[in-house]
């Protein structure tokens, strides 16, 4: 199932009578559904671009290449850094914006400007009984059902089927320099983070790379570049010499989590309290790690097959299986929610798509 517009979209949801398995480009999927297979990519296309205004308006089904290209023409980006998981995960094709939108995809930048839910301002979607349902805007004042809008963000096709969406925008900066600290433990990298992003320095990347470094981004116009990267240097003197790289070329392999790509093995997202992440990792065992959100977020390359919930036990956080190698490595790809949470969510589903055909069995549903 393939269709061209809104109203074939609500038509053909409001006409099944099983289960269906919505897909974008299909590159960042985790987890397994069933059901017929409804492809977006037909509710494509750019329907208002305002470069003054800093706002976008595009159909769900729109290649995220084709928009990352017209705003680079104008000096402008998504705000928050979207991945690229086709190299981790093994996938080929064309990632969407509804893709991007329903696993709120959110790279490094997201220490400072906040995740994807956090720069979409309105979409437009048909819920599981085929109803089409408008909520937020196109401009940023507009905040009518702002929290339907961050709700979408994440559900990951659960509540309904995006066919539109809105987001706000940032210009590209100037300059960008990375500080790179090496030989630090785990541990000390998560303090130099901490103590990076508490400083006033406006640092939007922090990243350890375990063999590699612990690196920190600073974004922005030229000379406040090269003064905030030496003011950082000073401030960090106590976790060593940080050498100053300029540019910021080498946060794409971290955005996609570079490290992992063509290595056997399950990959885990574990998102954690950054103070909790060193110790959290040495219970894990895995073979490699890669800390990302100055240690908020740890992605984590274990054996095939392996479950890396059951051998952390209870933390205070969530853990994700974003890619398997083992026997059943594709189910309970994640966490079991706490009641209260999952009652919540029951209730949600009931009333977004009470017959149940949206992604039935991921997360639970």
């Amino acid at each position: 199932m393939r269709p061209a517009t809104e109203a074939d979209l609500a038509g053909i949801i409001r006409d099944v009578t099983g289960p269906v398995v919505v897909r974008g480009g299909g590159t960042r999927s985790v987890g397994a559904c069933r059901g017929e297979v409804l492809e977006t990519s037909g509710l494509s296309g750019v329907a208002l671009y305002e470069p003054g205004a800093l706002t976008l308006v595009a159909g769900a089904g729109t290649r995220l290449a084709e928009v990352e290209a017209l705003l680079a023409a104008e000096g402008q980006r998504l705000p928050f850094e979207v991945p690229d998981m086709r190299g981790l995960l093994g996938r080929t094709g064309e990632s969407t914006l509804g893709g991007v939108v329903a696993a709120n995809a959110s790279g490094p930048r997201r220490v400072q400007v906040g995740a994807c839910r956090d720069s979409l301002i309105g979409v437009r979607f048909v819920d599981g009984a085929g109803t089409v349902i408008k909520n937020g805007g196109r401009v940023m004042k507009n905040v009518t059902g702002y929290d339907l809008v961050k709700l979408m963000a994440g559900s990951w096709g659960t509540l309904g089927v995006l066919s539109e969406v809105s987001f706000k925008l940032l210009p590209v900066p100037e300059a960008g320099a990375t500080l790179i600290l090496p030989g630090l433990s785990d541990a000390q990298a998560v303090q130099a983070m901490a103590a990076a992003l508490g400083s006033p320095f406006e640092v939007n990347g922090a990243a350890h790379w375990p063999g590699q470094g612990t690196f920190l981004r600073i974004e922005g116009f030229t000379a406040s570049v090269a003064y905030r990267a030496a003011q950082l240097q000073r401030h960090l003197s106590a976790f060593g010499a940080a050498e100053v790289e300029p540019g910021t070329a080498r946060w794409a392999a971290i955005r996609d989590v570079e490290p992992f790509h063509a290595q056997a093995g399950d990959v885990w997202r574990v998102a954690v309290k950054p103070s909790d992440a060193p110790a959290l990792v040495a219970r894990m065992g895995a073979e490699a790690v890669l800390y990302d959100w100055g240690g908020g977020l740890i992605w984590a390359l274990t054996a095939p097959g392996s479950d890396l919930r059951a051998q952390l036990g209870e933390f205070a956080g969530h853990a994700t299986r974003v890619r398997g190698d083992g026997p059943g490595a594709y189910r309970g790809a994640f966490a079991t929610e706490p009641p209260g949470v999952a009652a919540l969510t029951q209730g949600l589903r009931a009333k977004f798509d009470p017959r149940g055909i949206l992604n039935s069995g991921l997360m639970g549903a």
